[in-house]
């Protein structure tokens, strides 16, 4: 893509307004929600989009589960860390990039930018009930006896928020059973 048809493209998929040239071969999409950045490298032979995602102190818990989005989720994006922040990342070689690809890439990294960590914590959900349900079945219990273990949990403060009201308590235990239940027989 040439210097041209990347600035078309941002027009295109932005409006003209938010998006600023910021140096030649560098463009900075403000909006309400994000800041994204189009940079070419020095002899334009590579392109780059960084949109930053959040800051790394937020992200430290699910650090593993990120790096396993770069594996199996990200598809041509990636999740990088940098000064402090997580950003998500698209790399190009700027020769052989498409618009379609272009355009694809920009929606998949603000498609992670809202996202922030939620499937990454979603996945180390996944991953915490599996072991539960691994380690309760290793000791013979049952679905029930696992329950009711998660609930003493609870009161005890174990887990969750020990000044949690009883409401919100009882939403979290139900969550936990209705996934409990959905994956019980499939481990």
């Amino acid at each position: 893509m040439t210097l041209e048809e990347i600035a078309g493209t941002l027009a295109e998929l932005f409006s003209a307004e938010v998006v600023k040239s910021i140096a030649p071969g560098s463009w900075q999409i403000e909006t309400a929600d994000f800041r994204l950045l189009v940079l070419l490298s020095e002899d334009n032979t590579w392109l780059r989009i960084l949109l930053p995602i959040m800051p790394l102190q937020e992200a430290e818990p699910f650090l593993k589960q990120v790096l396993e989005a770069n594996f199996d989720d990200t598809q041509e994006t990636r999740y990088a860390l940098y000064d402090g922040v997580v950003w998500g990342v698209f790399q190009h070689n700027s020769g052989t990039l498409v618009n379609a690809d272009f355009a694809n890439a920009i929606a998949r990294l603000i498609s992670l930018y809202q996202a922030g960590v939620n499937d990454v914590f979603n996945n180390l959900v996944e991953t915490r009930i599996r072991e539960i349900i691994q380690a309760a079945k290793q000791q013979g219990q049952s679905l029930e006896a696992t329950m009711q273990n998660l609930d003493r949990f609870y009161a005890e403060g174990l887990l969750g928020d020990i000044d949690q009201n009883p409401q919100g308590r009882e939403q979290v235990l139900a969550a936990w059973r209705r996934r409990l239940e959905s994956l019980w027989g499939e481990l």
